[in-house]
């Protein structure tokens, strides 16, 4: 006898137990069946679905490629700063799929969370873009409008997120479960196909395109805003082929509810005389019903495994950011093709398209055909060893560059060069508690020094007292400098005498891949000078220097310049990636007037090459673990929560993301320490999660279908075993 029956004092106490007394709402299914694609099982529904990922992958992935250079050259932010916003942002992404799956399961269904979203992400993208216009407001007015246009566009692209892919699920039958699974590979390859496309046409709309006189960011976060309108479009289009399961209650918070009453009714119920259950989620079976706690239990099951998973994604999202960093001190020419630093990314989801076919059709039957069981798990555990394989290589990359790389001033250090533009030989001295002569000989005229040299400072900050010797004159000079800077000490004719003027040099060693230039104007009127589109600076008579301009690296070998009273033309030669320039223009010949040309910072002189097995190793694994943590998610969540665990999956990404941000922002280490830092903590995470795995049961679709019947002998013994009890409880 069936002890809810035959006790009517428990009806107040008890919430219905069984799904026989409050039936489900059917769902909203088509009158006649849906129809198919070319007479397969894959339903007609899933072509808007899939592109509208699409186009929403390429609204995301296309903002998301430049935004690192947004902050750092836009914003003008340092590079941990810009690291740590970047990271924030994606951190937030993934965290509001929770409240997406809310919403979707308890109030509006995944369709209508999927369209009201879309609306607030496009919304979004619109001040996202407005945030990037020059004209529009100061400084000040670019930071909020960029940081609330993120995070719209976060709650906005989160929210949708569990929905889609878990909507998709929905349009096709169980018994369909091999085209479901299939489905996930071609949604995923339509995730990777909106970010090939777009992270390699977006950095052209900013570093191509020129507004306002500098790179056009504005137009590179309006062409992705335009995309997540036609997303919306599509994915409105396909509204009367849906399958639309119906809200199932607020299972979230069902979820919590039966988790926190199964521990408390356990803790109450501690004594040796009440009999031990067989899982400590069935102390819930007083008040909630049996299906919803057998699905509670699969998914905590399921979310005990999703533990170790945040430190893959850690690695895996510094594509965007400190692999963009480093490419910007990389040089980006191919011979074949010159590349954008940003523009690096698209070989991720490029790999992605070619490995998900090769791993499906070739890799995996391979592996089978030798007597290997290659589960889920398995292929996840692989996939974090091939990422931390890529950090290893970042690393040894990192070290590469630093070899190359002009060293930086420490504290109380400054590197100085002198520039000798009179017409003769200078001999320079800095005088202090040693009389030291920055060159043993003296500094001929228009001499290029081979490096900077280095000079201690007793304070932060400090005034140094130089003597300049030229011909049988001795000249006295006093400059004030500041710790950790790059100066030039400009010498030049006064007269019968000399003069000197102490410059700061460029202070950020990456020019986003482009070159630096300015000018030193000798003539005695002023110049115009003209780089290209929209680029163009006036340098003053008589040694005026200009401000640092950014340019297109290439051939310059006829650049035109004006007086108020004259045309001419400058040959600047190669401008090579990541250069600082100083050009200093003279007409000391009968030629007319020339460009001395000499480098503040060296060009960027490892290939950006060296970055491919870094994206081969972190593609594959991200295949391996991304795609195949995706199905495994979706094949073992109950029905009614595949959403939740959708969105507990994405959750695993924000928390990533926010690991990155806590090691920019606290770790101190230099960079490629950092990266061997993260190889290390994900092969430890690694071996945990392979250890979780060999002890997990994997459950097939007819485990999670099982009706909730078959569970309830087992519980209502339990259950009658207390009915002499209930004053305990």
């Amino acid at each position: 006898m069936n002890p809810f029956q035959k006790n009517e004092s428990r009806e107040t106490f008890f919430s219905p137990v069984s799904t026989e007394e409050v039936p489900p709402r059917p769902p909203s299914l088509p009158k006649k069946p849906p129809p198919k694609i070319c007479g397969t099982n894959y339903p007609l529904s899933i072509v808007f679905i899939v592109v509208n990922e699409f186009c929403e992958r390429f609204s995301y992935y296309g903002m998301k490629a430049v935004l690192t250079l947004y902050f750092l050259y836009f914003l003008h932010w340092n590079e941990d700063t810009s690291t740590s916003v970047y990271h924030a942002f994606n951190s937030l992404c993934y965290f509001t799929p929770i409240l997406g799956a809310a919403i979707a399961d308890s109030w509006l269904g995944k369709f209508k969370t999927i369209m009201y979203l879309s609306l607030v992400y496009v919304f979004g993208h619109v001040i996202k873009s407005l945030g990037a216009l020059p004209i529009l407001g100061g400084h000040t007015v670019h930071i909020f409008l960029s940081l609330v246009g993120l995070t719209l566009i976060a709650l906005g692209t989160g929210g949708i997120k569990p929905c889609v892919a878990a909507f998709g699920g929905d349009q096709f039958e169980n018994k369909h479960e091999k085209e479901r699974t299939r489905y996930f590979s071609v949604f995923y390859l339509s995730i990777n196909a909106g970010s090939l496309i777009s992270t390699f046409i977006t950095p052209m709309l900013r570093g191509d395109v020129q507004c306002f006189g500098d790179d056009c960011y504005a137009l590179a976060f309006g062409v992705p805003g335009l995309l997540m309108v036609i997303a919306l479009v599509v994915f409105s289009m396909g509204s009367k082929m849906y399958k639309k399961m119906p809200p199932e209650g607020n299972i979230v918070t069902q979820v919590v509810r039966c988790i926190w009453f199964a521990i408390s009714n356990r803790f109450k119920n501690r004594s040796g005389d009440i009999p031990k259950r067989q899982h400590w989620l069935d102390w819930a079976a007083e008040k909630y019903p049996m299906q919803l706690i057998r699905d509670v239990k699969t998914l905590t099951r399921i979310l005990f495994l999703y533990i170790p998973l945040p430190m893959f994604w850690a690695l895996l999202e510094q594509q965007g950011s400190r692999w963009t960093l480093q490419a910007t001190k990389m040089n980006c020419n191919l011979g074949f093709v010159v590349l954008q630093p940003d523009q690096m990314q698209v070989l991720n989801p490029l790999l992605v398209l070619i490995f998900i076919p090769l791993f499906d059709l070739v890799i995996y039957p391979l592996v089978s055909k030798c007597g290997i069981n290659f589960s889920s798990l398995r292929k996840m555990a692989v996939g974090m060893i091939l990422a931390c394989l890529a950090f290893a290589v970042v690393a040894v990359v990192e070290i590469k560059i630093n070899e190359k790389a002009q060293p930086q001033p420490g504290p109380q250090e400054i590197f100085l060069q002198v520039l000798n533009l009179a017409d003769d030989e200078v001999k320079v001295t800095v005088l202090g508690d040693e009389n030291n002569s920055l060159f043993p000989e003296s500094i001929k005229s228009f001499q290029k020094m081979p490096h900077y040299s280095k000079l201690h400072l007793k304070t932060k900050s400090q005034d140094f007292h130089f003597h300049l010797k030229y011909h049988n004159l001795s000249v006295y000079t006093e400059h004030s400098v500041e710790e950790k800077k790059w100066y030039s000490l400009i010498i030049r004719e006064d007269g019968e005498s000399i003069s000197s003027m102490m410059v700061k040099d460029a202070e950020n060693i990456t020019t986003n891949g482009m070159s630096a230039v300015r000018f030193v104007n000798t003539l005695h009127k002023e110049v115009s000078i003209n780089l290209g589109t929209d680029i163009a600076l006036t340098v003053g008579e008589d040694y005026d220097v200009s401000a640092y301009r950014t340019v297109q690296i290439g051939e310059y070998p006829a650049v035109h310049c004006k007086t108020k009273d004259d045309d001419f033309l400058l040959n600047l030669g190669l401008l090579d990636f990541g250069a600082a320039y100083l050009f200093v223009i003279t007409n000391s010949t009968s030629q007319g007037p020339q460009a001395w040309k000499t480098e503040d910072i060296p060009a960027n002189k490892v290939s950006i090459a060296w970055q491919l097995p870094q994206y081969v190793l972190v593609s594959a694994g991200e295949v391996m673990f991304s795609v195949t943590g995706l199905e495994f998610s979706y094949s073992q969540a109950p029905s009614s929560m595949k959403s939740v665990l959708q969105a507990a999956w994405l959750l695993t990404i924000g928390v990533g993301n926010f690991i990155v941000l806590a090691v920019a922002q606290f770790s101190g280490l230099v960079q490629w320490a950092e990266f061997v830092l993260f190889s290390c903590f994900l092969l430890l995470v690694c071996l945990i999660f392979s250890i979780m795995g060999y002890y997990y049961v994997s459950l097939k679709s007819e485990d999670i279908q099982e009706p909730a019947e078959k569970q309830i002998p087992c519980i209502q013994e339990n259950t009658i075993n207390l009915e002499t009890k209930n004053t305990m409880l």
